[in-house]
């Protein structure tokens, strides 16, 4: 019995090491960067003609409000490619995605991704890459969607108010 809880308790200090060892890493490689996790909603409108406007909440730094604008660059029905921009903006200033995905014209179910691709404000000099995952209603053209992914601000960004 002895040796088994030897045998746990050394197998217990083996996974604190191991758990332990890609958080430092990661801290080290964001030495020069603040980055955060996003994990946030929207509620949208589609406007039509490839536009939409959104409200970001649960989002921190990303609260406010979003507009895009989408072009279909192909597929084959009911799902369709596209690809565009969209550019939060919230009281620290705006931030840019340009994103590609995929929109289900039967059932409204979109996903894509991309990158940042500038920023003003607090958001001058980001970078990182956002999810977004939602479905429209095709009959009104209201949505919701999840946005995930991750922020890394320029180190110039000391304001730590960020649920605003």
């Amino acid at each position: 019995m002895k040796a088994l809880q030897l045998l746990l308790c050394a197998i217990f200090a083996a996974l604190l090491v191991v758990a332990g060892a890609p958080a430092a890493s990661a801290r080290a490689t964001d030495d020069d960067d603040e980055c955060r996790r996003v994990s946030a909603i929207g509620v949208g409108q589609d406007l039509g003609g490839g536009n939409t406007t959104a409200t970001i909440s649960r989002g921190g730094i990303l609260n406010g409000t979003t507009t895009a604008h989408f072009e279909i660059t192909g597929g084959t029905g009911p799902v369709l490619t596209f690809a565009g921009t969209v550019v939060f903006t919230t009281k620290k200033g705006t931030l840019t995605v340009g994103i590609a995905g995929t929109f289900n014209i039967a059932t409204g179910a979109f996903a894509a991704s991309g990158p940042v691709t500038s920023g003003t404000g607090a958001f001058a000099g980001a970078t990182g890459t956002l999810n977004f995952a939602g479905v429209e209603n095709l009959t009104t053209g209201t949505f919701t969607e999840t946005v995930k992914g991750r922020i890394c601000l320029d180190d110039g960004d000391d304001d730590e108010d960020d649920d605003g």
